[in-house]
């Protein structure tokens, strides 16, 4: 798998905060038992499956609100 370039292309959100989280998930799933069989499935390609998973919104994420 690699990086969905023309579904980060097509995104008409914000870029900017699905890129921070799919980079705290990416964090996340580096750590030793934490990747699951899809990132071995991917040959430990960790910024490809999250990006996938953060443009399909299988990543479930809540933006805190301001004071």
């Amino acid at each position: 798998m690699s990086i969905p370039l023309s579904s980060l292309i097509d995104f008409e959100e914000n870029i900017y905060q699905i890129t921070c989280v799919a980079i705290k998930e990416a964090n996340i799933l580096s750590n030793p038992g934490c990747g699951g069989e899809e990132i071995e499935k991917n040959n430990g390609k960790i910024v490809s499956e999250v990006l996938t998973r953060a443009l399909k919104g299988e990543i479930h994420f809540e933006i805190p609100e301001k004071e």
